[in-house]
């Protein structure tokens, strides 16, 4: 079998080539709300059924300050329109008027001139546009990721009044639920999770497996591998996933990193971000797809992008076979900053390069035996020189520190026995839950997939339902980028209002229900 490869081109062009067609539906029914404030609610706002109603909307005459909250039921991504027309002496003046939209009822109660958080505040969802002449159908231009839209009239004049009416959603996304089948359970609550989560997965699943189409609207690769999975399980668009690994085939840098996201949105643009366990995790995502579909000219054609991934992250082990990953080129795990995430890292190469040999041994490499010997040495080391025989756990970085991500990499790893890593994760049990530290959907995968192979299916399933069926009791519709369940305000950017609400590496329920659990729940 070839392993030519191909120009950054060529890799484009075959993206371009599966580029979806998206679909799109319209959503023209929602409620009017109020917004309250309310301590115990997620960031202390809630909606509640205003009198107003849809059918009485259109006769009711706004002036400035004046505001109605539109509540389309459930999450969506797409374009907002509605009617507006004049009311009452001719039109004097433009209309001046803005729009909030939000995934969640938190958003609508932030003042956004008050935000001092690390990002951009234009991510903030918010328009504000002069109109002149009335009557018009407006339809907005950017694409937003909501439930509730705000419109407020921010000015008329004396003279005139503004009417509003038939407000709508052209909802967009490159798949549709029809032909899913649901998750078979009679446990409403583990049903929830997966409804939450196949929502997720379809509303992040745009021309590309967006991240999150709120912030930051780009291809990452940790998401696209979680996506991939639960798209595996669902909706089994296996040419968007192909469509995503050409993007980054293409993207590699000449010193062998392969970014950790990429821009799409106008042009193909790779960022200049860098992950070593992302830039690994192309490999994971091209064995699974691989797998699922028996694809083997793609496996032809990007086994030589997977192959330098990897040679390049193995120049980076040292002598005693351990992981030193640079610092312009860190391991992610989580966007904890309290965590130490050597071992983890050690944990994550041995993973993909396990995974490595499996299409190493696919297209015949002739270097395939090396690589066995790398995952036998490196295997050795670990165990060796990261297992605390006395605490019974795997230590990380120079302060020995024992953490929960560290464990779980090594049972994902299964550098240990079955045995062995069942009583790792009895000991991590003991000592290392109630989880602390891990702020994101992204880490806590990772921890209830770790309990699953390691036979502790209650404790996955419990864990499962306390995260992410904290985020369902919180009032999501999709779940979240981040969440910490010990601090309901955190937010790696400084401010909660800048977090994604639908978020792709959140969205694994359903992956991690439908592979653990046939039959079971």
């Amino acid at each position: 079998m070839s392993q030519k490869e191909l120009t950054s081109t060529d890799y484009f062009a075959v993206a371009n080539n599966n580029k979806p067609q998206l679909q799109t539906s319209v959503i023209d029914n929602p409620k009017i709300v109020e917004l309250e404030t309310d301590p115990q609610a997620f960031c202390g706002f809630r909606t509640v059924n205003s009198r107003t109603t849809l059918n009485s909307l259109a006769a009711l005459d706004f002036n400035r300050g004046d505001k109605v909250i539109f509540d389309f039921g459930n999450h969506y991504v797409g374009h907002f329109g509605i009617d507006l027309v004049d009311h009452g002496n001719p039109m004097d003046s433009p209309l001046a008027i803005s729009f909030k939209f939000a995934e969640l009822p938190a958003e609508l109660g932030f003042d956004s001139s008050t935000y001092q958080g690390l990002i951009s505040s234009s991510w903030i969802q918010e328009e504000f546009l002069h109109i002149d002449h009335l009557p018009c159908h407006l339809e907005l231009p950017r694409r937003y990721s909501f439930r509730y839209v705000e419109v407020e009239i921010k000015d008329t004049s004396s003279q005139w009044s503004v009417r509003l009416s038939k407000p709508y959603i052209k909802a967009q996304s490159a798949v549709n639920d029809v032909n899913i089948a649901p998750l078979k359970t009679k446990d409403k609550l583990l049903q929830r999770l997966d409804e939450v989560s196949i929502k997720t997965l379809r509303d992040c699943m745009q021309d590309v497996f967006e991240d999150g189409p709120k912030r930051d609207q780009r291809l990452w690769l940790g998401d696209l591998r979680l996506e991939a999975l639960a798209n595996d399980v669902t909706f089994k668009n296996y040419s968007l996933t192909k469509r995503c690994l050409y993007l980054f085939a293409g993207s590699i840098t000449s010193d062998d990193r392969i970014p950790a996201d990429v821009f799409t949105n106008n042009r193909i643009v790779p960022d200049t971000v860098f992950f070593f366990d992302y830039s690994l995790f192309f490999i994971s995502v091209l064995k699974d797809y691989v797998q699922e579909t028996n694809d083997s000219v793609t496996l032809t054609e990007l086994y030589p992008i997977a192959k330098r991934a990897i040679n390049k992250a193995l120049t980076y082990v040292n002598d005693q076979g351990l992981l030193v990953a640079p610092d312009d080129w860190r391991v992610f795990v989580d966007w904890s900053q309290v965590i130490d995430k050597d071992t983890a890292g050690q944990g994550i190469l041995l993973y993909t390069l396990k995974q490595f040999v499996e299409i190493a041994k696919k297209v015949s490499d002739k270097d395939l035996l090396s690589y066995e010997q790398l995952v036998k040495d490196l295997t050795n080391s670990a165990v060796k020189n990261l297992f605390d025989s006395e605490q019974q756990l795997f230590i990380s970085g120079p302060r020995q520190e024992v953490n929960i991500a560290s464990q779980v990499w090594m049972v994902l790893a299964h550098i240990l026995s079955d045995q062995d890593n069942k009583a790792l994760m009895d000991m991590a049990l003991k000592q290392l839950f109630p989880i602390t530290g891990i702020v994101t959907p992204y880490m806590y995968h990772h921890i209830v997939q770790a309990l699953f192979e390691s036979d502790h299916y209650e404790q996955a399933i419990k864990l499962l339902k306390s995260y992410w069926g904290k985020m369902i009791d919180l009032g999501a519709d999709t779940f979240w980028e981040a969440f910490d369940p010990n601090d309901l305000d955190f937010s790696p950017y400084g401010s909660p209002i800048i977090n994604s609400y639908c978020h792709a590496w959140s969205c694994t329920p359903t992956y991690l229900l439908r592979k653990y659990c046939p039959n079971k729940i």
